[in-house]
């Protein structure tokens, strides 16, 4: 499977329209970043650190466990059904960022994985 198919892939769909590329998706996602560093500077006298992106990654996680376990009925959280696609959202904008901080090639590690559970999962039969 090649870039080209993963980027098609990792299109944005509404309606059967494709809305957004995964170049795109990262684009935007590493623009609005950039607009972060700006703020943290201006208000911290810096921007966030990889390791402090990776914290504020993981507390998007946190938030998300939280409305899943709403969303399976073990806790209470109003609208938890909106709140979950925004925190998967954001979960999404957190690992283009951290991959775009680390050089990973975010659509590269995604086919490499993708192929070794494959092959993982034909070694089970």
């Amino acid at each position: 499977m090649g870039v080209s198919v993963i980027r098609k892939l990792f299109a944005v769909y509404l309606n059967g329209c494709v809305m957004m590329e995964f170049e795109e998706l990262q684009q935007q996602a590493l623009a609005i970043r950039k607009r972060y560093e700006v703020w943290e500077a201006a208000k911290y006298g810096r921007s966030w650190t990889h390791a402090e992106l990776v914290m504020g990654f993981v507390g998007d996680v946190g938030d998300m466990v939280k409305l899943a376990m709403a969303h399976d009925g073990v806790r209470h959280i109003p609208d938890h059904e909106a709140r979950l696609a925004h925190e998967l959202a954001d979960c999404l904008w957190s690992v283009i960022v951290i991959a775009d901080k680390y050089g990973v090639d975010l659509e590269q590690a995604f086919q490499n994985t993708m192929e070794t559970l494959e092959e993982q999962l034909s070694e089970k039969g």
